[in-house]
């Protein structure tokens, strides 16, 4: 009796955690699965600092349950990427896991990106690499801000261009 009550509650605890995986990969803006294999502790506390300093959630789950959480869901395909010693970035911010993971990872190459789901997509770590190089949610902000300027500077330099030559012209 003792040991079915043992097992109902291990089942249980499994289906809480892939529960709880399967909402953190369909809520995350961003989700990236990369390999740690080689890296020292002292490398990996150094990494989760980085990653809590973007607000990205870092955790390591066994692949077993991951693979469960992602099955019959539209990102089925991570369960190919899932094989040997994985950690999993959550994020609300598109970019920020990539950015800080590979930025990591050209320093530590033993740390590998393999795959992820950004905005409901999954994507290689090609993609991931890629994605990397764009700048976090306020930088995007700057660049469109700046964007919309660049034409009414223009225009308010052509204005007062034209007003300068009237003025020398003695209009």
């Amino acid at each position: 009796m003792e040991v079915n009550h043992l097992r109902t509650e291990i089942l249980e605890s499994k289906k809480e955690l892939v529960s709880e995986i399967r909402g953190k990969v369909e809520n995350a803006a961003s989700t990236v699965v990369v390999e740690y294999r080689g890296l020292s502790v002292q490398e990996i506390t150094n990494l989760r600092n980085l990653l809590r300093k973007e607000d990205i959630e870092f955790k390591v789950y066994k692949n077993s349950m991951f693979q469960r959480a992602v099955e019959d869901t539209s990102f089925d395909s991570l369960k190919e990427s899932l094989t040997g010693p994985n950690a999993v970035a959550f994020s609300n911010d598109a970019v920020a896991p990539s950015r800080v993971l590979a930025q990591f990872a050209k320093k530590h190459k033993k740390l590998v990106l393999k795959a992820g789901v950004v905005d409901g997509k999954v994507v290689n770590a090609d993609e991931l690499k890629e994605l990397s190089t764009l700048p976090n949610h306020d930088g995007m902000i700057s660049m469109l801000l700046g964007m919309f300027q660049s034409p009414i500077r223009s225009f308010a330099y052509a204005v007062s261009q034209v007003a300068q030559q009237r003025e020398e012209a003695g209009e």
